[in-house]
């Protein structure tokens, strides 16, 4: 299997595009478009700009198989349970991680009624170190049909986020760039 070292984001006529190979898919970036990341903030809404690493998989066991995630992917993979969120509140100790909920800090639930986390593929963006208020919780997950923009992550449809999966290893980066 040929892995994807580089998937990458940018605008098109009529949007933005994710390219690995010969895959080509519509996607959605964050409602404010695309910032340099060192001038990314929390709750911006925009998609920082750069080389970032794709950390691993979480999923929604209820929603995709296991054994059809373990078919598919090489990357570590972690099923989401409803006790599952990630720390958007710039003063916590766990600013940008996920954690076990409850949690007294301002968060987002992972477990959601609509289908935008079925997927989530966390980038390796504001994580190492961790710059508190820089922005959390960018991922590449699933795109609603009528999805037009995200808070800052990048976002597909679920079925070709599923074709991507298998090109995608540990050394896989997303490239977003304007």
């Amino acid at each position: 299997m040929t892995f994807f070292e580089q998937i990458r984001i940018t605008k098109t006529v009529s949007g933005y595009q994710l390219a690995a190979d010969q895959l080509i898919f519509p996607c959605v970036i964050g409602r404010s478009g695309m910032v340099s990341a060192d001038q990314k903030t929390e709750g911006d809404g925009a998609t920082p700009i750069g080389d970032w690493p794709v950390r691993g998989l979480y999923y929604r066991p209820d929603r995709i198989a296991e054994d059809q995630i373990k078919q598919i992917s090489q990357l570590p993979c972690r099923p989401i349970t409803s006790q599952m969120g990630w720390v958007d509140a710039p003063a916590s100790a766990v600013y940008n991680q996920p954690v076990i909920l409850p949690c007294t800090d301002r968060h987002e639930k992972l477990w959601r009624q609509d289908g935008l986390y079925d997927l989530i593929l966390p980038l390796g963006y504001n994580d190492g170190p961790i710059r508190p208020a820089a922005g959390s919780a960018i991922f590449l997950h699933c795109a609603e049909p009528d999805t037009t923009a995200t808070e800052g992550c990048v976002a597909l449809a679920k079925a070709d986020l599923l074709a991507l999966l298998p090109g995608l290893a540990p050394t896989s980066y997303l490239t977003i760039y304007s």
